[in-house]
């Protein structure tokens, strides 16, 4: 496992490429923020010069002049502020939607090197709130604040600096409140932080609670257990409403809170230019021109803290759904051994010698396994529920590494074997079949998208599934998704078998292709079956006994040991625990 990078790290690794349109953005918010710290001064000046032009009686034509001169550059600042401001806000735009693309992309493509242990251990729920919930709140966040993290930056720092240059008495008098306002904000923002982060764990969960309840609707409506469902969901759903309450109660209260600061602070500015006034430190008509330009300056001054902290929400949801994104990242990726020994062709068999493997420490589910398939003979594993043979499966595709012993394609181990040529020269035929959104062109050739329609009608004809497709209106062509009740579930797995069949692999897995359909339908699968296992190197993991008569070896598995080893004859023949399971089967077909 790589190392995680902190939400900050994440960012600016995704932020890097698009460097030159960061360094434009800061450019033109640094000259929107000095034109718009310019422009004030200028307010200022047209203010004093018509105190002046008023104090004159109106005839000292020098200082409307003056007025009028100080108001068109004021507005000529306020214009280039604007434009410019819109202009970065367009480019910080581009570069926040291509940098979470990348971001999804890279997390979608993350997905499809991890190993199997990841997604077995984690809710589906949970891994879709990462592209949903965790990369919009940081799309958010980028649009929003990195915009306006920059520019207020810059404007912050450029008002101080102005404000100094003109006038330290009323800049002093404008930043005095600064110390209460930070410690304030700090306290709020680690309370607001705490229950932001909470909000993102409980929304995960309440995700992965609805992914799970609605893959089980079924089972829900069948036992009457609505209410309970429902239940369920409103306890979850009781923490997030908690959680959200107290995270935006405290982020949201700290927009609020610096709007009626910046009000005390401007009464302060302009309190103490009055008395500025009164003492005679300075004219009236300067002094009217110093409260208007500080009144904006203390506006200046206090927007970029507003605005900072009315984002800062959205800040901590990014940071946190990033810190998550992140985590991912980190995840141990599946061995590839790129540099490893290639698989071509199944020559001599498989073996698997003294296997031992646990998916927890300490739990061990294989103890000792040996089992041994020449080239071209058929292996069939049974046993009760739990006994390992759904295991043995997981290991030999290498969807999980053993902890001891050897697992080995013509005497080369697995673990130095290319995955690549690995899984092309092995099939898997899954007892949940999946059907992927397309045409049934579409699904047959999934493992090889190049293959002709001849082809496919060929391998569907072995499966025994071409006859009802051809019956259908569009045929080949039909549309399809795993969700629509076109194929029965038997039918299901003779696409699968179909789909199978057309990668040709040398070594093929069947984990308990005909244990969720009827007795007829059996029939075609089995038929489908001895179709794909002619000639291969097969192992079969059996719940149907009758489907597996004619193995060359059957190995019987009880709670991770082999017990019996033998062909069907020999095992009855032992009168063990084969003979107590197939006899026990006999006496309900």
């Amino acid at each position: 496992m790589q190392k995680q990078k902190t939400p900050w790290q994440y960012f600016v690794s995704y932020l890097k490429p698009f460097w030159k349109g960061i360094l434009t953005v800061v450019l033109l918010s640094l000259i929107s923020n000095v034109a718009n710290i310019i422009a004030p001064k200028y307010l200022g000046n047209a203010v004093t010069d018509l105190t002046h032009f008023v104090s004159s009686g109106f005839h000292n034509q020098g200082n409307i002049a003056d007025f009028y001169s100080a108001l068109g550059k004021m507005i000529a600042f306020y214009a280039l502020s604007i434009i410019t401001m819109f202009i970065s806000w367009i480019i910080t735009t581009r570069f926040n939607a291509h940098a979470t693309n990348h971001m999804r992309k890279n997390l979608f493509g993350k997905f499809q090197r991890m190993t199997i242990r990841y997604f077995d251990n984690h809710q589906d729920g949970k891994l879709l709130s990462l592209f949903t919930s965790d990369l919009d709140n940081v799309y958010n966040a980028l649009n929003n604040a990195v915009f306006e993290i920059i520019a207020q930056s810059i404007g912050l720092i450029g008002t101080v600096i102005m404000m100094f240059m003109i006038n330290v008495k009323l800049a002093i008098a404008t930043i005095i409140s600064t110390p209460f306002v930070l410690i304030l904000s700090i306290w709020i923002m680690k309370k607001a932080k705490k229950y932001l982060d909470l909000q993102q764990d409980e929304i995960s969960n309440l995700n992965g609670y609805i992914n799970e309840q609605i893959n089980g609707q079924k089972v829900i409506i069948a036992n009457g257990l609505q209410e309970d469902s429902i239940a369920g969901f409103k306890g979850y759903n009781g923490k997030v409403k908690d959680a959200m309450f107290k995270g935006q109660f405290y982020s949201g209260i700290l927009f609020p809170l610096m709007n009626g600061l910046s009000l005390l602070n401007l009464a302060i500015v302009i309190g103490y230019g009055a008395y500025m006034i009164v003492s005679g430190e300075v004219t009236k008509a300067v002094g009217l021109g110093l409260i208007v330009m500080f009144v904006e300056y203390s506006q200046n001054y206090f927007f970029p803290l507003t605005q900072v902290t009315s984002i800062y929400s959205m800040i901590q949801l990014a940071i946190a759904g990033a810190k998550r994104l992140a985590r991912v990242e980190a995840q141990e990726e599946e061995d590839q051994v790129a540099d490893g020994q290639e698989l071509t062709k199944l020559e001599q068999g498989v073996s698997l010698k003294d296997v031992h493997f646990s998916y927890k420490e300490g739990k061990e589910i294989l103890h000792g396994v040996s089992i041994d398939v020449d080239k071209g003979n058929s292996v069939a594993l049974v046993g009760p529920t739990g006994s390992g043979k759904t295991t043995v499966m997981n290991l030999l595709n290498r969807f999980y590494d053993i902890d001891s012993g050897s697992i080995t394609f013509d005497g080369k181990n697995i673990r130095n074997l290319t995955l690549q040529s690995l899984r092309n020269n092995v099939g898997i035929v899954l007892q949940e079949s999946v059907i992927f959104t397309g045409t049934i062109l579409d699904n047959i050739r999934y493992g090889k998208p190049n293959a002709s329609l001849g082809e496919v009608i060929a391998v569907a004809k072995e499966a025994n599934i071409h006859d009802f497709i051809d019956s259908l209106p569009d045929k080949y062509d039909t549309k399809v998704t795993d969700e629509n009740s076109l194929f029965s579930t038997g039918q299901k797995q003779l696409i699968s078998i179909a789909r199978t069949l057309l990668t040709d692999p040398d070594f093929l897995i069947l984990d308990e292709a005909t244990s969720n359909v009827d007795t007829v339908t059996e029939e075609k699968i089995q038929k489908a079956m001895d179709n794909v296992i002619k000639g291969r190197t097969s192992f079969v993991i059996a719940h149907r006994l009758k489907t597996i008569l004619n193995s060359d070896k059957i190995v019987v598995l009880q709670n991770g040991n082999i017990i019996e080893t033998g062909n069907h004859h020999e095992l009855l023949a032992q009168k063990g625990f084969y003979y107590k399971l197939y006899t026990s089967q006999m006496a309900f077909e």
